[in-house]
C-alpha cells in the first residue's frame, strides 16, 4: 500500500489559453466529463487559467465528491492537452493507469475520500487535496495492476452499454426538441421571442435554513442534486422542518422547476423539472419556477439545458466572491423562443415517455453497477 500523495502532481503546471487565442486545444473539464467527451477549443474561447496535463494522468474531481468523476488522459491527438483546476492529477510510471482508475472509483476509496471533504454544502463541497494524499493505495506489480484493470474493464463495458441506452434516449429527446421547436439561434420556425418571464407564474428562491443529516420532515434538495444533464440525484439528501407557512414556499412540488443560480462558472444554471410524488425542499442556492397557463415546465427546461441555452447561461454569469451567479430577476429575463402551450406539452409528453422507459432500464442498471462493486471490492482486497 502506497500513499496516494506519492502520485499526485503537485507541480504539473499552468496555463492561459486566452494568450493563445488562436491555437487549439483539448480541454478535459468537468462537464466535458459529465458529456463523456473532449472539448476541443481556440484559447480565445476558454475563459481562465487550466493545468497542463499529459497522455495517461489520471484526472479525480474534488468538486461535488459524492458524484464520482474518474478520468484517464488519452494520448496526444496533436493538440495541447489542458484541465480544469477542479481536477487532481495523478502521474507516476509505477501505476496502470486503468487499475488507479478503478480504485479511485471503487467504494473502498469512495468512502475514504469523503472524509476528505469540506465546504458548505451541495456543489460548494470540494475534497481537500492534503488529506486525499494521505489515503492508502494498493500497488501490486504492474502486470498485475493490468490483469486487475482487464477484468474490471470487461465488466464495466457491460454495465456501460446500458448507460449507453440512457445516452441513446437524451440525444433523442434532443433531437425530438430541434424538430418540433428548431434552433433557438436560428429560430427557423419563425416563433415569437419573449422572455421567461412571459410562461412562469412565481420565482421563489429556498430556505437559507440549517439542514440535519438525518432529522427533518422533509428532504431538502441542493445544487449537487440536480445533474448538468438536467437529471436529479437523490443519493446525497438532507433533512428539514418547515412551518406550514413556510412550506408553500420553500416545497417543490411535481411540475416545478428548478434552476442552481449559483456554482462554479462551468456549473451554475443547471436545470431540472421537480417530477416526484412527494414534496421536497428546496436550499437557497436554488429557485423554483412556476409556470403559467402559456409554458411548460419541460420546455423551459430542455431549451436552458440545449446547447444554446448553456451558452447562453455560461455567458451571463458574474462571479460573487469566487463563484459565478445568476439570480431570479436575470433568470426571468432570459430570451426564448414561445411556441404555443399545446406543442409544448406534446413535447413534455414524449419526454414523460422517454423517462418512465428508463427508470424501467434504471432498475437493471443498478442491479449491474451492484453486481460491479461487488466484483471491484474483490479485486482491490486481493480476492479477484
Amino acid at each position: 500500500m502506497v500513499e496516494a500523495g506519492q502520485f499526485m502532481c503537485r507541480r504539473g503546471g499552468a496555463i492561459n489559453p486566452v494568450k493563445f487565442p488562436d491555437e487549439i486545444f483539448d480541454l478535459l473539464s468537468i462537464p466535458s466529463y459529465d458529456n463523456q467527451e473532449i472539448e476541443v477549443l481556440a484559447g480565445c474561447d476558454i475563459g481562465s487559467s487550466k493545468i497542463i496535463l499529459e497522455p495517461r494522468d489520471v484526472l479525480l474531481s474534488k468538486i461535488v465528491p459524492h458524484i464520482r468523476r474518474c478520468w484517464v488522459v488519452p494520448e496526444s491527438r496533436g493538440r495541447k492537452q489542458i484541465g480544469s483546476g477542479e481536477w487532481i492529477v495523478f502521474r507516476d510510471k509505477r501505476f496502470y493507469p486503468q487499475f488507479l482508475k478503478h480504485f479511485l472509483m471503487s467504494d473502498v476509496f469512495h468512502r475514504q475520500f469523503m472524509n476528505t471533504v469540506a465546504g458548505v454544502g451541495g456543489s460548494l463541497v470540494r475534497a481537500r487535496p492534503a488529506e486525499v494524499s494521505k489515503i492508502k493505495i494498493p500497488l501490486p506489480p504492474l502486470a498485475e495492476q493490468q490483469r486487475i484493470a482487464t477484468i474490471l474493464d470487461k465488466a464495466d463495458a457491460i454495465r456501460q452499454k446500458r448507460q449507453q441506452a440512457i445516452k441513446l434516449a437524451e440525444d433523442f429527446l434532443r433531437s425530438v426538441f430541434l424538430e418540433m421547436f428548431g434552433d433557438p439561434v436560428t429560430n427557423p420556425k419563425g416563433w415569437t421571442v419573449g422572455t421567461i418571464r412571459d410562461l412562469v407564474t412565481s420565482v421563489n428562491y429556498g430556505t437559507s435554513a440549517k439542514a440535519s443529516e438525518t432529522d427533518g420532515e422533509f428532504p431538502i434538495l441542493r445544487m449537487g442534486n440536480i445533474t448538468y444533464e438536467g437529471k436529479w440525484d437523490f443519493t446525497d439528501l438532507k433533512y428539514i422542518d418547515l412551518s406550514e407557512k413556510d412550506q408553500d414556499k420553500y416545497l417543490a412540488k411535481k411540475g416545478d422547476l428548478l434552476f442552481n443560480r449559483t456554482n462554479s462558472k462551468e456549473l451554475v444554471g443547471k436545470t431540472a423539472v421537480f417530477n416526484e410524488e412527494e414534496s421536497m425542499a428546496i436550499a437557497g442556492y436554488l429557485i423554483r419556477v412556476r409556470t403559467n397557463e402559456l409554458g411548460n415546465p419541460w420546455y423551459i427546461s430542455a431549451y436552458l439545458n440545449s446547447i444554446h441555452g448553456k451558452q447562453t447561461l455560461l455567458n451571463m454569469c458574474k462571479s460573487i466572491v469566487g463563484m459565478a451567479n445568476i439570480n431570479a430577476q436575470e433568470l426571468q429575463d432570459i430570451q426564448i423562443m414561445l411556441p404555443p402551450l399545446s406543442l409544448q406539452d406534446r413535447f413534455a409528453s414524449i419526454v414523460n415517455a422517454v423517462n418512465e422507459r428508463l427508470s424501467k432500464n434504471a432498475v437493471s442498471s443498478n442491479y449491474l453497477t451492484d453486481l460491479f462493486n461487488a466484483l471491484s471490492q474483490k479485486a482491490f482486497s486481493g480476492q479477484l
